[in-house]
């Protein structure tokens, strides 16, 4: 077995999780930051396989297999995760340590500063969005109207469930004019069963893009309840499903599963919902990897820029994280959303 690099010294008080390996690229050890961030003790890494670490595609065992030049070589929107745990996604910076083997450096790519929607919408845009706002009000009263009329002529019961859509649709964006309108305090979170959300958002895609594009369910019946505002996230889920479709998939899948010990930001959740939006569409452009959540910012001419922008912000008032990993014909959105427990009582029972 080749001996072990040296790490360079003073890694310990360093913010910047940081791994370093040896010739035959297995994880000598890490820092601490390392270890917090991606969630797993420092033990368990060591003589694990650098390249394991990633968790969907070949990029870093590509570049150890090339072998390491002089200088750093940088990965953009790496996924990475200790094998069957939850991946992280970062900037990745690997590089040649001086008495062989390689030291990555990984940089979260929700620590990048600008990336805050919120905080990027200037306030000029803010004012542009009132004033659509105000000019939506009729044409949202006529429609609104207009579904009622037609919901009390229809005889058959798909005609029914069309118009019961229009209008659920017709107030959920009078209630989105509203709050660009007058800004009000988020409405306090209920109980909610997240598959409810996305046959809402299904059928939202059904009558969208009909038979052209395969809408796969893949659910896991099991997933409790979690506190939330349905309307916000069925706004959120639809835009990262429309950005699918307009993407050119023919196939998009709604995936849910149970995550277990997450860190989302500097809290750790004991369970987490994560719902993956997984389509075969073009990808996220190249020159748009770093930016694709700030507002404004879009990979179709007639894009608005502001569909992910909102999304992310969704997720963010869900106390949860939105991230993506994309190449041309697989793209993966992911979004992590706590699920808070009942309290119990001192007797043990649910409160």
């Amino acid at each position: 077995m080749p001996p072990a690099p040296a790490p360079p010294p003073d890694l310990d008080a360093l913010a910047t999780p940081l791994a370093w390996a040896g010739t035959d690229g297995a994880v000598a050890g890490c820092n601490p930051a390392f270890a917090r961030w991606l969630g797993v003790g420092a033990r368990r890494l060591r003589g694990l396989p650098l390249a394991a670490l990633e968790f969907e595609g070949d990029a870093l065992a590509r570049w150890l297999a090339a072998g390491a030049p002089q200088e750093q070589v940088r990965l953009r929107r790496l996924p990475l995760a200790f094998p069957g745990a939850t991946p992280r996604f970062a900037d990745v910076w690997v590089g040649a340590l001086e008495d062989g083997g390689w030291l990555l450096e990984a940089h979260p790519v929700d620590e990048f500063p600008g990336e805050d929607p919120v905080a990027a919408l200037p306030s000029a845009l803010s004012a542009a969005l009132k004033g659509l706002a105000h000019e939506l009000r009729n044409p949202l009263a006529g429609l609104k109207g207009a579904a009622q009329l037609l919901a009390r002529r229809v005889d058959d019961e798909q005609s029914r469930e069309l118009t019961a859509l229009i209008g659920s649709e017709v107030e959920r964006l009078a209630q989105l004019v509203d709050r660009l309108l007058s800004p009000a305090p988020p409405r306090p979170h209920a109980p909610l069963n997240i598959h409810a959300v996305l046959e809402r958002v299904l059928r939202l895609a059904e009558s969208d893009a009909g038979w052209a594009v395969k809408l796969v369910r893949d659910y896991d019946p099991s997933l409790p309840d979690l506190a939330g505002d349905a309307d916000r996230l069925v706004q959120a889920t639809w835009n990262l499903v429309r950005n699918a479709i307009e993407a050119g998939a023919a196939t998009v899948t709604l995936r849910t599963r149970a995550e277990h010990a997450v860190r989302i930001g500097d809290e750790v959740h004991p369970l987490v919902l994560r719902l993956d939006v997984v389509d075969d569409g073009r990808g996220v452009p190249e020159a748009l990897a770093e930016q694709v959540f700030l507002p404004l910012v879009s990979g179709r001419a007639e894009g608005s820029g502001l569909g992910l922008a909102l999304a992310q912000q969704v997720a963010r008032e869900h106390r949860g994280s939105l991230a993506y990993r994309s190449r041309a014909g697989h793209t993966v959105f992911t979004l992590l959303l706590p699920v808070v427990q009942p309290e119990s009582d001192e007797e043990g029972n649910d409160a």
